[in-house]
């Protein structure tokens, strides 16, 4: 029997009051099913991957078609789900709202909204916060603890600037937010700083360069995977440039995953 929305809502809150977790990010229902078999206990959405299931870029998908995809992760697994919902899918602070709304009404018990612009770049520091402060009023009106992850883009979109990124993530807290997400950290120190800076659980992005051990040592607590087709077209360039073949290791046990 499926838990209850509110059942997986308290759950997955409870995870980030724990011990550090690896959230994987799953493209599809049969990811999903897969990651809930080998024993995750939450799912994140990546919008990166989910674009890439539809044939297009990052960032070219609408909140319709992602309140789609929410609903069936949500139906795939009894696992709490969190939504990347990108910048809302509008510049103005009713799209950051509307997406958290909508999200939760497709099932998602979390939802992270950015501060990045596909167009025109990273929000002002006041209209960023504006946005997240009106995602946060919008999961504070349901009637269960949707926990708002609000994300400062700066090192993944060309600009480095650890303080800058610390104070955006300051001022998040500030605007209510229940988690603090700054992809691209790149070392222990950059995160120890971003976890130094702040009260609120801190989401890291996981990268070749750190374990996970190294990241929850240096106070990371919740720890995501991101988009995985790099891996997959890795994998197959390996096999048209050398004719390696030993990364095809077999369909593992797909029977066992998914219940068949």
């Amino acid at each position: 029997m499926q838990p209850t929305q509110h059942e997986k809502a308290a759950e997955f809150r409870a995870l980030h009051e724990g011990e550090p977790f690896v959230i994987p990010n799953p493209w599809d229902a049969g990811s999903a099913v897969v990651f809930a078999a080998l024993g995750f206990k939450a799912l994140a959405s990546t919008s990166s991957g989910f674009a890439f299931t539809l044939g297009r870029p990052d960032g070219a998908v609408t909140l319709d078609e992602v309140a789609d995809h929410a609903r069936t992760l949500d139906a795939a697994t009894p696992l709490p789900v969190s939504m990347d919902l990108e910048n809302g899918y509008g510049p103005a602070r009713e799209d950051a709202a509307r997406a958290i709304t909508r999200a939760a009404q497709a099932g998602a018990v979390g939802g992270s909204i950015e501060d990045n612009d596909p167009q025109t770049g990273i929000y002002e520091l006041d209209h960023a916060v504006e946005r997240v402060a009106a995602a946060v009023e919008a999961a504070r009106s349901l009637d269960f603890p949707f926990t708002l992850t609000a994300r400062a883009e700066n090192h993944i979109r060309g600009n480095p600037d650890l303080d800058d990124t610390i104070a955006r993530l300051q001022a998040f807290e500030r605007a209510g937010a229940d988690v603090l997400y700054a992809p691209g950290l790149r070392s222990g120190d950059e995160i120890r700083a971003v976890v130094g800076a702040v009260s609120k659980p801190v989401n890291v992005l996981a990268y070749a360069g750190l374990s996970v051990g190294e990241i929850a040592d240096a106070g990371g607590r919740r720890i995501s995977v991101g988009g995985a087709m790099r891996a997959m077209a890795a994998a197959a360039e390996q096999i048209r440039d050398t004719g390696d073949l030993s990364s095809l290791t077999g369909p593992g046990p797909i029977r066992e995953w998914i219940g068949g």
